[in-house]
């Protein structure tokens, strides 16, 4: 399938490797399902190989098994060698250790980063070559990439730039896995290496390959945005992914993968700076693997029609034929066969058209694609959603939640006198802590008698500090005072506040952290610096200042938290200190614990932080990731509230729940949920094609293979739960989206009646859009085009 180069349809998918076989196999079987054969995965040099030459490939971290299953799925892979991959992960793949290396230069023509670069690269490769993976050999890789992205700052470094792009291509293609090597969003990648296209319209916007023999790849296909800590939930419509992957298809192309297609979660300390700890969750499978619908739905229907065009793609001739002003047919055919596939495509956003096509008349929705396999039979439209929709529902486990006793342990406020690393010039964060923990303590004090001190009440102390760091936390004499951060866009930030000094010493602790590190698209060095440390008395309400005290760079550092170097997130640490009866708002830095049994069930877990503000959370030793609710988005709403649990890092019962809090919350509010898509709907209209799945291919021709090659409603539950209720059924003109629908001023009064005749108790079901089922007499609302809303819910049988 791979060896041909030309207009082959290999739905693929990007992977973030996840926690173990049990989640691996789930959400493999459910790409799968989906229409998908090749499964595309990043490799990730700073987990592998995190201290030089000790590597880690065990566990989470097995990389020949995870290739392995998506062979026994009867499945291909791409591997994304890098060996930096961006991916929004830490430091963009790349480990610390290499920063430590002399005289290096990040991706660019320098020998000891080239050095570094190959040995990994060499390892990887051999260690996919030992155990047979690569195609030739009789594994599923097909494609391997070298580099990322690198045309973004090829220009920074010039001649060097250009020098180390063929040399890594030269350098992968030494390697004779015996497969083809790619290098997205690089137009020079040396022959035979492979330039590939990254956005989200590379239909329109590829320039296509740089040598005519080189096929036509998609390597990433945003299906949404990532998330950064800040932001509001990022959409793009399913009708929007399929046009434009349609389009690819239609002008040659031959592999497309969506980025993502599985949200994942960056567990740990994994996220790059600012990026939540729920990545992708608008993929096709939401962060916890469930099935966005329509989204999975729709794109599962797109894989099946465009496999019905195979043979045309492969063998056929491509032309196009001028349809309308802003329509065209994208068509390949094979002369004296019968062998032929179209693409109709009407271009214009907002309106809809009837267009004629070899004698045959087809209706086109503004912005979409009408594929026809045959040249005669439409079989998917991307703007109309055959498959059904859902909404996700978080329950609160009782079981889980009533468990929840917490204790607490405050953090120790280190002062001046307490800390060893003393030092005079500046300390810059990430040199120190070498990204062993995201915290550095910047400690000093002041000695100030009755005379140094206002005498007047409306005159006040503030502490400023002016950092190009992510964030800080400010204590005056062990007592918080608050807190300043940076975003996404502008990290560096200025705090002010009010402060009260007293006589005698003064204890100034500031925690600097960081939230993930850079992607380093750029090698420039990283900057997290408290860079002005500044004691100002302001007179009110004149807005004087009168500077008494400056540090240019604080003279005392601690690295990490103790309760970090303790481990109290683990069962073992959690009992080397003692710790007491939690207050439930809780004071600043200040660790948490309680135990909870396993939610019933086997849907995912989850743990609800709303009422919680800025740090960590760990189960049973494994921390989940960072979170940071108190920092809204323009929504006024965090960017993420609920955190996901892995069932893998659960024990039936006794599992240790750690938080560590850094600016204070409220634990009330915190919960163990389990979440699910149990509300299913389906919105169809009577323009609405039959399900792809009505249609088979035999030879060349397109043949019907269902019973109702009609317009239906298909809804179905998931994980062995049958339709327990129907919330709501309308034929007529209801309007909404799925969880919310309303009635319109058009219905058929027995809707309800007959979608439950239909679908109750039932583990799937359609209901066919008839007019003779919903109005035998045709008097309802005569004139009006009809659609058929039905929403339904999902449970387990009784």
């Amino acid at each position: 399938m791979e060896g041909s180069g030309k207009n082959c349809h290999v739905g693929t998918r990007q992977f973030r490797i996840s926690v173990n076989d049990w989640m691996w196999a789930g959400v493999l079987e459910k790409a799968k399902r989906g229409g998908l054969n090749v499964i595309q995965t990043y490799l990730f040099w700073n987990i592998h190989e995190p201290i030089q030459g000790q590597f880690n490939f065990q566990g989470e971290y097995d990389l020949v098994k995870f290739i392995k299953m998506i062979g026994d799925q009867g499945m291909y892979a791409t591997l994304r060698v890098g060996p930096y991959i961006e991916a929004e992960w830490n430091h963009g793949g790349f480990p610390y250790w290499l920063r430590e290396i002399p005289n290096i230069t990040f991706r660019t023509d320098n020998l000891p980063f080239k050095k570094h670069m190959k040995k990994f690269t060499q390892m990887i490769i051999k260690m996919m070559k030992d155990e047979k993976l690569f195609a030739p050999q009789g594994g599923p890789i097909i494609l391997a990439q070298i580099e990322n992205e690198y045309s973004y700052i090829e220009p920074a470094f010039k001649e060097f730039g250009t020098r180390y792009v063929h040399w890594a291509g030269n350098m992968a293609v030494g390697l004779h896995t015996g497969v083809p090597w790619m290098m997205c969003k690089q137009k020079d990648a040396p022959d035979p290496v492979i330039n590939t296209c990254n956005g989200r319209k590379c239909g329109d916007t590829f320039t296509g390959p740089n040598e005519p023999y080189k096929p036509s790849i998609w390597t990433e296909n945003w299906t949404a945005q990532n998330r950064v800590f800040g932001d509001p939930p990022s959409q793009r419509t399913v009708e929007d992914i399929a046009f434009y992957v349609a389009r690819f298809f239609s002008k040659n192309g031959t592999l497309a993968n969506y980025y993502m297609y599985y949200g994942g979660t960056n567990f740990g300390r994994t996220a790059s700076s600012f990026v939540t700890t729920r990545y992708y969750d608008e993929a096709p499978l939401d962060e916890y693997g469930l099935l966005r619908e329509p989204k999975w739905g729709h794109l599962r229907d797109l894989h099946g029609a465009l496999k019905l065009c195979q043979k045309a793609l492969f063998w056929g001739n491509p032309s196009v034929e001028k349809l309308g002003e802003q329509q065209e047919a994208q068509i390949y055919e094979k002369p004296g066969t019968d062998i032929c596939a179209a693409f109709l495509s009407n271009n214009n956003s907002r309106t809809p058209a009837t267009v004629t096509f070899r004698g045959h008349q087809y209706y086109l929705p503004q912005h979409s694609i009408s594929i026809v396999p045959d040249c005669k039979t439409v079989v998917y439209n991307t703007k109309m959603i055959v498959a059904q929709h859902n909404s996700r529902n978080f329950e609160i486990s009782e079981k889980a939640s009533k468990g929840l006793n917490w204790e607490m342990l405050r953090e120790s406020i280190p002062t001046a006198k307490d800390v060893p690393v003393k030092e005079r010039s500046p300390i810059e964060l990430i040199s120190t802590t070498k990204d062993t923990t995201d915290y550095l303590w910047y400690t000093t004090s002041i000695y100030l008698d009755h005379t140094e001190l206002p005498f007047r009440k409306e005159i006040h102390s503030v502490l400023q500090v002016v950092s190009l760091g992510h964030l800080m936390h400010a204590f005056i004499n062990g007592e918080y005072v608050g807190s300043g951060h940076g975003s996404n866009i502008d990290k560096s930030f200025v705090f002010q506040k009010l402060i009260t000094l007293k006589v005698g010493t003064n204890h100034i602790s500031l925690l600097g952290a960081t939230v993930g590190l850079a992607v380093m698209i750029y090698d420039l060095p990283l900057s997290f610096i408290l860079t002005v440390f500044c004691i100002h008395f302001q007179k009110m309400p004149m807005n004087h200042w009168n500077i008494l005290w400056t540090w240019f760079f604080v003279n005392s550092l601690q690295v990490g938290l103790d309760g970090e170097k303790l481990h109290v997130f683990t069962h073992k640490g959690s009992h080397s200190v003692n710790w007491t009866e939690a207050q439930r708002q809780g004071p600043a830095l200040t660790w948490y614990k309680a135990y909870f049994d396993a939610p019933e069930g086997n849907e995912p877990v989850v743990i609800d932080m709303k009422t919680m503000s800025k740090g960590m959370v760990w189960i049973n030793g494994k921390s989940i990731g960072r979170y940071w609710v108190s920092y809204l988005s323009p929504l006024e709403q965090p960017s993420q509230s609920k955190y996901h649990i892995p069932r893998a890092y659960l024990k039936p019962t006794e599992n240790l729940v750690v938080i560590l809090e850094e600016i204070g919350g409220n634990l009330n509010g915190v919960r163990i949920l389990s979440a699910n898509r149990d509300t299913v709907c389906s919105y169809i209209s009577e323009n609405h094609p039959p399900q792809v799945r009505s249609w088979g291919r035999e030879d060349s021709h397109i043949n019907i293979i269902s019973k109702n090659p009609k317009p239906a409603a298909y809804l179905m539950c998931h994980d062995s739960k049958e339709i327990a209720h129907v919330d709501f059924a309308s034929y007529g003109n209801p309007a909404g989206v799925c969880g919310s629908y309303d009635l319109g001023n058009c219905t058929a009064p027995n809707s309800q009646k007959i979608v439950e005749k239909h679908c109750l108790g039932k583990s799937r079901c359609y209901v066919p859009f008839e007019q003779a089922i919903f109005d035998k007499d045709a008097r309802l609302c005569p004139g009006v085009s009809k659609i058929l809303a039905i929403q339904i819910q999902c449970g387990y049988k009784k």
